[in-house]
C-alpha cells in the first residue's frame, strides 16, 4: 500500500531554495545554521532519507561529537522522518551499533560519535558509497581541522557527495565555526543559509513554544536574538563592533585618491603581515583591501611580494620595534619608516579604528585580516570580568593598519589640539 505524503508538510517554507540546490547537485557542503525551532535538523534528515531511497547506491553518516549524545537527539530525528514520510515498515533500526538500514536494498545510515575517530575511518558500505554525511551540532567539534580529517575519511567512492552542517551560531564572532560559516560563502559548491522559527507554520510549533519565545523577545531581547533568531550577538568582548564584510572592486580601489600601508614584521612562529588601505575621511569608513600574511619569509623574500603588490613604491609605515629590520628592508628598495611610538599608542590607535563609522573588509581579498579584526576580543580574569588592556596576540593586521593610519591619526588630532586651544584662548 502507497501512502501519498507532500513534501510541503514536512518542509519549511524557508528550507524550499535549499531542496532545489540538494536537488541540483550543484553544491557540495551545506551549511545550516539558525536558532531554536528553525526545523533545520528536521529538514536534513527528510532530504537523506529521501535522498538513500532515490538513489539505490546512496548510504550516510551522521555525526555528532560526543557519541553518546546521538541517541535521543539526531537518531530520534531520523525515525521522525521516516515516520512522518510513512515509511516505516522500509527500514530497520538498531541500537547496537546505531544505524537505520533501508531492507529493500541494505543502504544503511550510520551514527557516528567524532569522540571515537578510529571508527570513522573504518567506515564501509557493503552496497554503494557515502553520499550523505551530516554534522549535528558542528559549533560542538574542536575545529574546522577536525571536520576536514573525517570528510577526508568519508568523501571518496562515488560522486555528487553532500556534506550537511547544523548548527545554532554560538554568540561570539570568534567561535570557528562563526569564522567558518563567513569563508565558505566564498566558496563556489557551498551554499550557506540561515533560519528562524518565524518562517515555520505556528502549528509545527504549537502555542507554548511560541509563548516561551515571545516571552523572551520581551524580557531578554539579546538572548532572544541568539537563541531563537540564531543571530551571532557577541559576548560583549568584542573590541570592533563596526566590521562590514563585503567586496571591494576593482574599480572602488581605483578610485581611492590616497592609500595607506603599514607592515608588522613577523618572528618565528608568528607572521609578516602588511595591509594596504583607503580611509573616507568624510564618511569615516575606512577600506582595506590588500594583505600579505605569512610566516617564516625571509626580508628578501618578503620584500620583493611587498613590491609586487605595490609597484609603485609608496610609502610604508612599519613597527619602529625592528629598526634593523627597516634598515635592511629600506636597503632592499621599499619606501619604509617606523611608526612613532609612545605610551598610549596601542589604545589611541585601537580607539582611532573603534570610532570609524565603518571598516569594510573584502574577506576573499584579505581573510587573514577579517579573521583577525572579527575574533579580536578582550580577555577575561579569574572571575569573569573584562580585563583592561588589549591582548597581544593575533592582532598583526590590526598593528599594521595602526601604523600605516599613523599621519591620519596625527592629522586628526593636530586640528583637535587647534580647535581646543582656540576655543580656550577666545
Amino acid at each position: 500500500m502507497t501512502t501519498n505524503v507532500k513534501l510541503s508538510d514536512l518542509v519549511a517554507p524557508s528550507f524550499y531554495k535549499v531542496h532545489q540546490a540538494i536537488k541540483s547537485n550543484n553544491y557540495s557542503h551545506f551549511w545550516l545554521k539558525g536558532g531554536r525551532g528553525s526545523t533545520k535538523s528536521s529538514f536534513v534528515s527528510v532530504e537523506v532519507i529521501l535522498g538513500i531511497m532515490l538513489n539505490p547506491l546512496a548510504n550516510a553518516t551522521v555525526l555528532r561529537k560526543v557519541a553518546n549524545t546521538l541517541r535521543e537527539s539526531v537518531f530520534d530525528q531520523y525515525l521522525w522522518a521516516i515516520d512522518m514520510l510513512k515509511v516505516s515498515h522500509l527500514w530497520k533500526e538498531s541500537l547496537s551499533p546505531m544505524q537505520l538500514t533501508y531492507l529493500p536494498t541494505g543502504q544503511k545510515i550510520l551514527f557516528k560519535g567524532a569522540d571515537k575517530p578510529k571508527k570513522i575511518k573504518s567506515t564501509k558500505f557493503r552496497v554503494g558509497y557515502n553520499k550523505y554525511i551530516h554534522y549535528e551540532e558542528v559549533d560542538e567539534f574542536n575545529n574546522m581541522a577536525e571536520i576536514r580529517t573525517i570528510n577526508q575519511s568519508l568523501m571518496r567512492g562515488g560522486p555528487n557527495i553532500q556534506v550537511f552542517y547544523s548548527f545554532n551560531p554560538p554568540k561570539s564572532q570568534r567561535n570557528w565555526t562563526n569564522i567558518e560559516v563567513e569563508n565558505q560563502k566564498l566558496r563556489k559548491r557551498a551554499y550557506v543559509h540561515s533560519s528562524d522559527y518565524r518562517s515555520v507554520p505556528k502549528e509545527w510549533l504549537g502555542e507554548d513554544f511560541l509563548e516561551e519565545a515571545e516571552y523572551l523577545k520581551q524580557l531578554k531581547p539579546t538572548v532572544y536574538d541568539h537563541e531563537y533568531l540564531g543571530i551571532v550577538t557577541g559576548t560583549g568582548a568584542e573590541v570592533f563592533t563596526n566590521l562590514v564584510f563585503e567586496e571591494i572592486t576593482d574599480e572602488q580601489i581605483a578610485s581611492f585618491d590616497k592609500t595607506y600601508r603599514g607592515l608588522d614584521f613577523g618572528f618565528a612562529a608568528d607572521p609578516l603581515h602588511y595591509t594596504e588601505n583607503y580611509y573616507d575621511k568624510t564618511r569615516k569608513r575606512l577600506y582595506i583591501y590588500k594583505e600579505i600574511h605569512q610566516t617564516r619569509l625571509k626580508n628578501s623574500v618578503a620584500v620583493q611580494k611587498i613590491k609586487a603588490i605595490n609597484p609603485y613604491n609608496l610609502p610604508i609605515i612599519a613597527d619602529s620595534a625592528e629598526p634593523r629590520t627597516i634598515n635592511e628592508f629600506r636597503e632592499l628598495g621599499l619606501k619604509i619608516r617606523g611608526a612613532k611610538k609612545g605610551p598610549g599608542s596601542i589604545e589611541h590607535g585601537i580607539k582611532f579604528l573603534q570610532d570609524m563609522y565603518e571598516i569594510i573588509i573584502d574577506r576573499g581579498r584579505c581573510p587573514n585580516t577579517a579573521r583577525e579584526f572579527e575574533g579580536y576580543e578582550l580577555e577575561r580574569d579569574s572571575n569573569g570580568n573584562l580585563k583592561g588592556e588589549y591582548p597581544d596576540k593575533d592582532n598583526h593586521s590590526i598593528d599594521a593598519t595602526r601604523y600605516s593610519l599613523e599621519d591620519v591619526m596625527k592629522f586628526i588630532q593636530d586640528l583637535k589640539d587647534r580647535y581646543d586651544n582656540a576655543r580656550y584662548f577666545f
